[in-house]
Order: structure tokens, then sequence, then C-alpha cells
């Protein structure tokens, strides 16, 4: 898949210049760590993770050592290690959750709802994971089956346009984050019958958000 890795940089280096005042005004929670002298600007760190999703590469490590070490490396002069990377993209998590926010789309009343599993590691590797150290658990999904890592939650409209987003846990019940998700939303929602429950059918049609379960 093509994609411009300069005009991703642009676009996130300007959320990136909001998303910092708001945290030097503390109007947001600090994620970060000491920063070390020398290391790369979190608008260069959020874009090689988004633009590892434009890249169609289906591991990250290779993305990273070949398409941003070597194709990319005069793009990033204080590119981190691989290893002292994947150390700090935990800290990526809050800002690049507020980015997806701020990119919701148009409110149609034909919303879908679904979730995709995040695994951090290879199940034989569980004991020995510490990146997502106290993030991470143990969770199931139909398609994937047993996994360790993050689910992501999230709605779009029948535009396909972003709604709502939320990480949770791997052991997190589909239906936990419904509400808060679609909180501001009004009209038809649909969803798989996992995500569908009697009392949840009712609270939400009680706040004007019918529910559609596919089975």
């Amino acid at each position: 898949m093509y994609y411009d890795i300069t005009s991703v940089y642009y676009f996130i280096d300007d959320f990136c210049k909001i998303y910092e005042e708001w945290e030097r005004s503390r109007l947001l929670p600090s994620c970060r760590q000491r920063f070390r002298s020398g290391e790369m600007a979190l608008s260069e760190m959020l874009t090689i993770v988004v633009s590892y999703h434009f890249s169609g590469y289906k591991c990250f490590k290779y993305f990273y050592q070949y398409e941003i070490a070597q194709r990319h490396r005069q793009a990033f002069p204080k590119l981190l290690s691989y290893s002292r990377f994947i150390q700090r993209m935990p800290s990526l998590f809050l800002p690049l959750h507020m980015l997806l926010h701020m990119l919701c789309g148009e409110e149609t009343g034909v919303y879908f709802i679904d979730s995709t599993s995040l695994p951090v590691c290879h199940n034989r590797r569980i004991a020995r994971h510490k990146t997502f150290d106290g993030l991470a658990a143990r969770g199931k999904t139909s398609m994937v089956g047993w996994f360790f890592g993050l689910k992501l939650h999230i709605i779009i409209n029948n535009k396909g346009q972003l709604m709502a987003t939320k990480i949770t846990r791997g052991n997190i019940n589909d239906r936990g984050p419904v509400e808060e998700l679609a909180a501001s939303l009004k009209g038809l929602i649909a969803a798989d019958k996992g995500y569908l429950s009697k009392e949840l059918f009712q609270r939400l049609y009680n706040k004007g958000l019918k529910t559609y379960g596919d089975s």
C-alpha cells in the first residue's frame, strides 16, 4: 500500500503540538518516563506506529528494521534501536487514543461496533514478556482463539468513519465498553451476538440507541 510518510508526519506533528501543550498545562496525565537526551520526539514515534498500519507489513519488527531503519533512515536522525522503541511504546497509548478521538466522523444514525485482538507476543512467550506487563492479559476471540495482549473496540458509522475507540485488556468482555463508546450516539447500532444482552439492549434503548444483533 502506498503512503507518504512525510505527510503522515506533518499531520501528526500538528496534533502533537496541541497534545503536548495540554500535557504541559496538566490538562492530561503525563504517560512519559524521564526522556534521555537525544531521544526521538513523540511525533516521530507516532508517525512510525501509524505508518506501520499503512505499510502492508505483517510484522512490526520487520517494518521497523527494514522500512524505517533503512528506507527512511534519513527522516529519523535520532532513531532508537528496535528494542528501545518497543520499551517506549506503552507511553504512546494515550496520545494515539486521543488522536483517534479527534478524527471522529459524522453522526449518521447508523453505526457498527466490533473488536479485534492486539496480541503483544506469541503465547509461548507469555511468561517472559515484560514490555506490556500490567497492561496485557489473556483473552479469547472467535477468530484467533486464545491470545495474550489487548483488545481494540471500534464504532464506525455507515460511511466507514471512526466514531469511537477504546483499548482494553485482552480479558475484558466485549459488552463492557459499549455504553461508554456509544454514550453520545442515537439511532441504530449493529453488533454480533457477543456484544448484546437483554439488560444492555434495554439501557441503550432508553438512551435512544436501538441495537441489531447479527448471529
